[in-house]
């Protein structure tokens, strides 16, 4: 009995997969959202923080993420300095789409210490949003990770949850654009927790600069 119900729902699982790609690719011809400006416009400023480096994303990497659009930036504050990444992609019906920073992050010799999902106050409108929170080692070194997905004003934790939106906004919306925003902050000294609150800073003064600047 256990074995038919397995099977069983392995069987319903992948027509329901069958049924989303179809549904996907079909409601989605042609589609490609472009940014009205480019990531390197991004302001060099948000609120304390300041722009210490511009960084560059190497051919290598490139070629792996096929995103339209990319920024690597070192910011810089009197509580610390963040790292902020983010991958533009104008369609997924090509197959480009984000890479997880779950699997990212081990593949670069980073393991997981701490994981969860959490709400963040922002100074925006519905004054919160839920993103995910890490923090990786390597060796000694610890940071502190937070990411989330943009989707046409829509912030996603859940990865499962972004691809339920990718069908969802292909059938009504005729969209598949997205992005993926990640900010990282070291841990000094062994005190995770002000890189905790490093990090949290600098996402509450940057995000609603960054969800101004991708598609809604």
């Amino acid at each position: 009995m256990n074995s038919f119900l397995r099977s069983r729902y392995l069987q319903i699982v992948t027509l329901v997969l069958v049924a989303q790609a179809v549904l996907f690719y079909s409601a989605s011809q042609g589609e490609s959202t472009p940014l009205a400006s480019p990531l390197s416009t991004l302001p060099s400023t948000f609120g304390i923080w300041r722009l210490g480096q511009e960084g560059t994303v190497d051919d290598e990497t490139k070629d792996v993420l096929k995103a339209d659009d990319l920024l690597t930036r070192w910011y810089v504050s009197p509580e610390g300095g963040a790292n902020l990444f983010m991958a533009y992609f104008r369609t997924q019906r090509t197959g480009q789409s984000p890479h997880s920073p779950k699997n990212c992050l081990p593949g670069s010799g980073f393991q997981p210490v701490e994981n969860e999902s959490g709400r963040i106050d922002v100074p925006v409108a519905g004054g919160v949003i839920n993103i995910n929170k890490y923090v990786v080692a390597r060796g000694d070194d610890e940071s502190v990770v937070m990411y989330w997905y943009q989707s046409q004003g829509r912030v996603i934790a859940d990865e499962f949850a972004a691809k339920f939106y990718l069908i969802e906004d292909s059938i009504r919306r005729h969209r598949s654009d997205t992005s993926l925003v990640r900010v990282v902050v070291p841990v000094v000294n062994g005190q995770r927790q002000r890189a905790i609150r490093t990090a949290t800073d600098f996402v509450q003064a940057a995000y609603p600069v960054v969800s101004d600047w991708l598609p809604r």
